[in-house]
């Protein structure tokens, strides 16, 4: 086995115990003294290695509650950015006592195979509201799809025209954004030039400074009641958010 190092000594001994008053106060150990401490320690942990992967766990827990404790921090203080633009556009209950807020590239594998699995979710529970958080991440045709839906809006097909990108088979590049486009009966010329509009230029440019606050890293993630999802999640998840954010909202009347 490698031996641990001592920086890794250190941080696996704060993390399995809380040292008592009178030891902080103590004074540092001579060199030798502190050779020897480590040592039985090194042997020690060699003896319990499931000590350390509890110290790695604990390690992880601190972190994803730290995370989730400034995430919601995040979400409270950008609330109407994320929930109530005008310029996002949103699907389901326009009054709805939940909102699902999604951030997604029309062209991300991973939010392919999950936009069936939100399309169940809103149509097997009433009350939901979805906010679309376009957020083109994946390259220059990312932000050609992402222009176009933003467009088509203006047309009053934005959820169509997104679901059709949605479940698109091979590549979804410009030419084959258009196609999408016209058969779903846009305008194209009119699309072509609402492409151009600075409203669009300032959604996009929101979605990024959104995801950046909220610590979004990739797609999908989402933003529910006060709560920061990251990554995919399958419908018993989301449900299981959804009815978590419902709880805290009845808590807060």
């Amino acid at each position: 086995m490698v031996p641990l190092s001592r920086p890794l000594i250190a941080v696996l001994l704060a993390l399995a115990a809380s040292p008592a008053p009178a030891l902080a106060q103590a004074p540092e150990p001579a060199a030798p003294e502190a050779r020897a401490i480590e040592e039985i320690v090194r042997r020690y942990l060699l003896e319990n290695p499931e000590i350390i992967a509890e110290a790695i766990e604990r390690l992880r827990a601190k972190q994803a509650a730290a995370q989730e404790a400034e995430a919601k921090k995040a979400v409270v203080a950008r609330a109407e950015a994320i929930f109530r633009n005008p310029a996002s556009p949103a699907a389901g209950d326009p009054s709805g006592d939940v909102t699902i807020v999604e951030f997604f590239d029309h062209r991300c594998p991973v939010c392919k195979r999950t936009h069936p699995v939100l399309q169940t979710l809103l149509k097997s529970d009433a009350r939901l509201r979805r906010v679309y958080k376009v957020w083109p991440i994946l390259g220059p045709d990312s932000v050609v799809a992402a222009r176009a839906a933003l467009a088509a809006d203006r047309q009053g097909k934005f959820v169509p025209f997104t679901d059709a990108m949605m479940e698109a088979d091979g590549n979804l590049d410009a030419d084959r954004v258009f196609a999408i486009a016209k058969e779903i009966g846009l305008d194209l010329k009119s699309l072509e030039r609402d492409m151009r509009r600075p409203e669009i230029d300032r959604e996009i440019k929101s979605n990024f400074e959104l995801a950046d606050a909220l610590a979004i890293r990739g797609t999908p993630s989402f933003v529910i009641g006060e709560q920061v999802v990251y990554g995919t999640r399958d419908l018993a998840e989301l449900r299981a958010f959804v009815a978590r954010a419902r709880e805290t909202a009845k808590a807060k009347r």
